[in-house]
């Protein structure tokens, strides 16, 4: 009898503490999607890109490989070579890009909107991504004026929702 009330007293009163803990747990281990980091619903950054082939000599947008990966920031970052993924271990935050990885230029008008990772600029070192290609054709006519504005209005812009 006794142990028949304390298995009640359990599912009671501990079960919905131990399924709260449970719940708690995995949001918090959820990507940030639609916070400061522009992530999809995976919590994967920049669409897959690798955010150090941005730099190369080339300079171009290249997808990652998604066996060869970084977290960072709550964020996955995918790389092309393992040489990428060391390197962006060693100073994420030279590779990361401005504004949470959300357009540049739409951060410089107050709002946050999803990128395409073929439309960007590197700009004294620094990564700059935009929404497609028309929009990155505005912000390369005056870069200095719109990351002016953008740097800005991020403090008040990274808490807002996606646009």
């Amino acid at each position: 009898m006794l142990m028949t009330r304390t298995r009640s007293f359990v599912r009671r009163v501990v079960g919905p503490f131990a399924a709260l803990a449970a719940v708690s747990a995995v949001l918090a281990a959820a990507p940030p999607v639609g916070g400061e980091i522009n992530v999809d619903k995976d919590g994967l950054a920049l669409k897959g890109y690798d955010p150090v082939a941005y730099f190369a000599e080339a300079g171009k947008a290249t997808k990652g490989d998604a066996a060869i990966t970084a977290q960072h920031a709550g964020a996955t970052y995918r790389f092309a070579t393992a040489e990428n993924k060391a390197a962006f271990e060693k100073e994420p935050a030279k590779y990361v890009p401005q504004y949470g990885g959300y357009c540049a230029y739409g951060v410089s008008k107050g709002a946050k909107y999803d990128i395409e990772p073929t439309a960007f600029q590197v700009v004294d070192g620094k990564l700059y991504v935009n929404y497609d290609a028309s929009v990155q054709k505005k912000f390369t006519k005056d870069p200095g004026t719109f990351i002016a504005k953008a740097d800005k209005n991020w403090d008040s812009v990274k808490s807002k929702p996606k646009s």
